[in-house]
């Protein structure tokens, strides 16, 4: 069943479009990736995911429903920009934003204590925000965004700013509340970490749609590319193949570059076989980054020649 859903929605300001008829589900429990270069419009969709912004055409379901005003209490957030008060300490921030969405004092307190201690950040209670370093801050974002349990989370650009090792505890976290089944959606400029997280993806550029799907669907669209093999014979039978460049030789290994396909990758390890030994034979696809840097680029050309 799909938890958010949205259909032919678009966002304008005047007559610039950030969105336009943007259509997609995300099953429950999922970790949906939204994509796209600077300016593609993914903040603007966030946020109306959130109901910080309202579609100007279209809907938004939440669990099958409009999305309305109630929902946004089963919504955690943690936005870009981050919106804390530098004035309050850590502690009094998460009780009050604990508060604003229907927990006691007591409980947004004690719950506020357990985050702090599984984010290594205990001991940070007293400390006022603007104390903070950019990653710490990061931190009490994330935690104020996930106090309440959410059923939804939404980020957008999580790991800005963050050192690999606090990085690494956001990508835990994460795949913890994934685990028990939180929906998640974020956006990210970090490729590899997509492909480590998400189950499916959309790649927004110019405020449409240019890809969508899960990233097994999205990878075999687009194919085998390169050819590693490791050969121990003479390789001029691979003259016979059109189409094809070696991109690169190290110790003993070739890396090939298709035109065909698995197809043409079969093919040329039969020959090899037949000319050599083969040691090691693998069929690389492309990785999600350049699949972005096709996807937006073969668009924003397609757009000129429009």
């Amino acid at each position: 069943m799909a938890f958010i859903e949205l259909d032919r929605v678009s966002k304008r300001y005047g007559a610039f479009y950030a969105n336009r008829d943007i259509s997609f589900a995300v099953e429950q429990g999922r970790l949906f990736g939204v994509l796209g270069p600077n300016g593609a419009g993914k903040t603007t969709l966030l946020r109306m995911i959130t109901r910080i912004l309202l579609p100007d055409e279209g809907t938004i379901f939440f669990a099958g429903e409009p999305l309305a005003q109630h929902h946004q209490r089963r919504i955690g957030y943690v936005p870009e920009e981050r919106g804390l008060y530098k004035n309050l300490t850590v502690l009094d921030n998460l009780r009050y934003f604990g508060q604003l969405k229907g927990l006691s004092s007591t409980e947004a307190t004690r719950r506020a204590l357990w985050w702090l201690q599984r984010m290594d950040a205990h001991g940070w209670e007293k400390k006022k925000i603007r104390e903070l370093s950019k990653g710490m801050s990061q931190k009490v974002q994330f935690i104020v965004s996930v106090l309440h349990d959410p059923p939804l989370l939404v980020l957008d650009e999580p790991f800005s700013g963050l050192d690999p090792l606090n990085a690494q505890v956001f990508l835990d976290v994460i795949a913890e509340l994934r685990a028990k089944g939180t929906t998640i959606l974020f956006s990210t400029h970090v490729m590899e970490q997509v492909e480590q997280l998400c189950d499916d993806i959309v790649l927004i550029n110019r405020g449409r749609i240019v890809e969508s799907g899960s990233l097994r669907q999205i990878k075999a669209r687009y194919g085998i590319r390169r050819l590693e093999l490791a050969f121990d014979g003479d390789e001029t039978f691979l003259q016979e193949f059109d189409g094809i460049s070696i991109a690169e030789r190290r110790n003993g290994s070739l890396s090939i570059e298709l035109s065909g396909g698995i197809e043409q990758a079969q093919r040329i390890i039969a020959r090899a076989l037949a000319h050599g030994t083969v040691r090691r034979a693998e069929c690389i696809e492309p990785t999600l980054r350049e699949i972005f840097i096709e996807t937006v680029r073969r668009t924003e050309t397609e757009e000129v020649a429009a």
